[in-house]
C-alpha cells in the first residue's frame, strides 16, 4: 500500500467548474415505455437500443442494449443526464437509478438530473450470454491455494470454465464484450438521447468505465464521478491480486466491531482473538466443510460481507453459527444471485479476459500465490491463484485504453482507506494517471463505496456538490470518520442499501 504518500487535507477551498446552463430536455430518438417486470416501477421508464457488435464493423451485425430512464424531478431545472454503472464487470445497471434515488439522494440531483441506467452488453435484458456454468462455476475466484499442486489443480478447473465459454452458442459474441465496447456503447446512448455531453456516476468496476469513457470521448464528458476506484489498467492480473490487499485493510474493522459485541457473538473479546478465529474457522472448513462451506467459500464470502458495515450483523451470525457446526445461517457467505446470474458471469469473464492478456504460465501463479500468501494471507492464496483468463481462448482484439492528463479536467475520485474490493493503491494509481484532469477525496472509513448518503456524509456532500453545483474540491481532499455510519435507514433506503450491498459483492 502506499497510503503513506497520500496526502490529507482537513480543508480545501472548492471552485466551480463551467456548466452548461439548464435546458429542457433534448431531442431524442428513444421511445420509451415499460420496464421489464424484474425492474418494473411506475417511475423509471425503458427502451431498448441497437448498436454494433464490432464497432469495427459498424454496419454489420447488431445487438441490444436495454436502459432506462427516472426522468427529472423539476424539468425546468434539468441540466442533462446523469448515466450510471455499479460495477462488476457484468453488473446489471436497469433498475439502479431508481435504487440510488431511494437511498435518499437530494431533491437538487433529482431535479437536476434524468438518471439513466443500462444493462451492460452481454447482460439482462440486453443481449445476453451464457457460457452454462454450473452452480460451482459460477464463483470463478480460483479456491484458496495452500500448496504448489493446488495451483496446477485450480488451472485445471479455470481451463474447463474458459473451455465452456469457448464451446458455448455465445462463444462469437463473447470476443467483443469489453470496457472499451461497452464505453462505445455509451456514446451510443448519449447520442440517442441527444446530449451532447452525459454525467456519469461509476462504482466498482464502473470507475474503470467511467474512466475508458473519459478517455475514448474527452470532449463528451461533463461531470464524472468514480465511487471505489479501481486501478488505471482495469481489472487484469494486478487487479484480482489486490482483492487480497484489500482484506487485509479491512477486516481490522469487523474485528473491532466484533470484539466490542463479543457478549453477543462470542467470536474473541479483542480484535486479535476474533482474527485469530478467522483462521481457525478457515482450517476447520477446509477440513470439513459445514453445509457446503469450506475454507475457501468462508474466505470469500467473509470478504464479501465486509463491503459494508451494515452487512457486519450477518457476517458475525453467521461464524457464530459455523463455530458450532450449524449449516442453515452459513448460506449468507454464498455470493448472492442479484439478477440472471448466467449472462452476469459470461460478460464477466468475457470482460477480463477481452481487456487484458493474463499470464499463461502455471508457474507465474505458483509464485504469485506464494507471495500474496504471505503477505495476504486471509485471502491472498486465492486471488493470486489462476483465473479462467489463464486459458481463454482468445487475445483481446484491441490494446487496453491508457489513461492520461490529457483533457478536460472533470473527474471526481472518491475512496475511502480501507476498501476491501478495490483498495487505496489502485485509486493512487488512477489518480495518477489522471493527473490535473482528476482530484480525490479520500475517506477515513471502510467499506465499498462512498457516494452513498448512509455512509460518511462528507464523502457524500463531495459527490453531490459536483453533480450538482459543478463544485470540485481545489486539491485533493481528506473527510474524517464519522461514527454514524450506519445511522437509521428507513425500509425503503434499507431495501435499497441491500440491493447495492448484493451488487457490489458479485464476483
Amino acid at each position: 500500500m502506499r497510503k503513506h504518500m497520500l496526502v490529507v487535507l482537513a480543508a480545501a477551498a472548492l471552485t466551480a467548474t463551467a456548466a452548461p446552463a439548464h435546458a429542457s430536455p433534448a431531442k431524442s430518438a428513444v421511445n420509451w415505455g415499460a420496464c421489464p417486470a424484474d425492474v418494473a416501477s411506475p417511475a423509471l421508464q425503458c427502451a431498448s437500443l441497437e448498436v454494433p457488435l464490432d464497432y469495427r464493423h459498424p454496419d454489420g451485425k447488431k445487438i441490444s442494449v436495454a436502459i432506462s430512464r427516472l426522468p427529472s424531478a423539476e424539468p425546468a431545472k434539468r441540466r442533462g443526464v446523469l448515466l450510471f454503472n455499479p460495477g462488476g464487470p457484468g453488473g446489471p445497471g436497469l433498475a439502479f437509478p431508481l435504487t440510488w434515488a431511494n437511498l435518499g439522494a437530494p431533491a437538487s440531483l433529482l431535479a437536476e438530473y434524468d438518471l439513466i441506467g443500462f444493462d451492460p452488453r452481454g447482460v439482462g435484458h440486453s443481449t445476453p450470454v451464457s457460457c452454462d456454468l454450473s452452480p460451482e462455476q459460477l464463483v470463478i475466484v480460483p479456491k484458496y491455494a495452500h500448496k504448489r499442486e493446488e495451483v496446477v489443480q485450480a488451472s485445471a478447473t479455470a481451463k474447463q470454465i474458459a473451455r465452456k465459454c469457448a464451446d458455448s452458442a455465445s462463444a462469437p459474441i463473447l470476443p467483443y464484450l469489453t470496457t472499451a465496447n461497452t464505453a462505445r456503447d455509451m456514446d451510443q446512448i448519449r447520442a440517442a438521447l441527444g446530449e451532447a455531453k452525459i454525467s456519469y456516476f461509476g462504482l466498482s468496476y464502473g470507475t474503470y468505465l467511467g474512466g475508458v469513457y473519459a478517455t475514448l470521448f474527452p470532449d463528451r464528458t461533463d461531470r464524472v464521478v468514480l465511487d471505489s476506484v479501481v486501478g488505471p489498467t482495469g481489472v487484469d492480473v494486478t487487479t484480482a491480486r489486490r482483492f487480497g490487499e484489500g482484506m487485509q485493510d479491512r477486516f481490522p474493522d469487523f474485528a473491532k466491531w466484533a470484539a466490542v459485541r463479543n457478549s453477543i457473538y462470542g467470536l474473541g473479546t479483542t480484535p486479535a482473538e476474533v482474527t485469530a478465529n478467522f483462521f481457525k474457522l478457515a482450517d476447520k472448513l477446509d477440513q470439513h466443510p459445514v453445509g457446503g462451506i469450506d475454507g475457501s467459500l468462508f474466505r470469500l464470502g467473509t470478504h464479501g460481507l465486509t463491503y459494508q458495515t451494515l452487512s457486519f450483523p450477518k457476517l458475525a451470525q453467521t461464524w457464530q453459527a459455523l463455530l458450532h457446526d450449524q449449516a442453515s445461517p452459513a448460506d449468507s457467505l454464498r455470493l448472492p444471485a442479484a439478477g440472471p446470474e448466467q449472462s452476469q458471469r459470461g460478460t464477466m469473464i468475457s470482460v477480463l479476459c477481452g481487456d487484458n492478456a493474463w499470464p499463461r504460465s502455471i508457474s507465474t501463479y505458483q509464485r504469485n500465490v506464494a507471495h500474496d500468501r504471505v503477505k495476504y494471507p486471509m485471502l491472498g492464496g486465492a486471488t493470486a491463484n489462476v483465473w479462467p483468463c489463464a486459458h481463454w481462448a482468445s487475445q483481446p482484439l484491441e490494446p487496453p485504453v491508457q489513461f492520461s492528463d490529457q483533457g478536460p479536467a472533470n473527474l471526481l475520485l472518491v475512496q475511502n482507506l480501507r476498501d476491501p474490493a478495490t483498495p487505496l493503491s489502485g485509486a493512487l494509481d488512477t489518480r495518477e494517471a489522471f493527473g490535473d484532469r482528476a482530484r480525490m477525496v479520500t475517506v477515513d472509513q471502510g467499506g465499498h463505496g462512498v457516494g452513498l448518503p448512509y455512509l460518511n456524509s462528507c464523502g457524500f456532500a463531495a459527490v453531490t456538490d459536483y453533480l450538482v453545483h459543478g463544485t470540485r474540491p481545489d486539491t485533493d481532499k481528506f473527510c474524517g470518520a464519522e461514527a454514524n455510519v450506519t445511522r437509521s435507514l428507513t425500509p425503503q433506503q434499507k431495501q435499497a442499501a441491500d440491493k447495492i450491498t448484493d451488487l457490489l459483492r458479485q464476483y
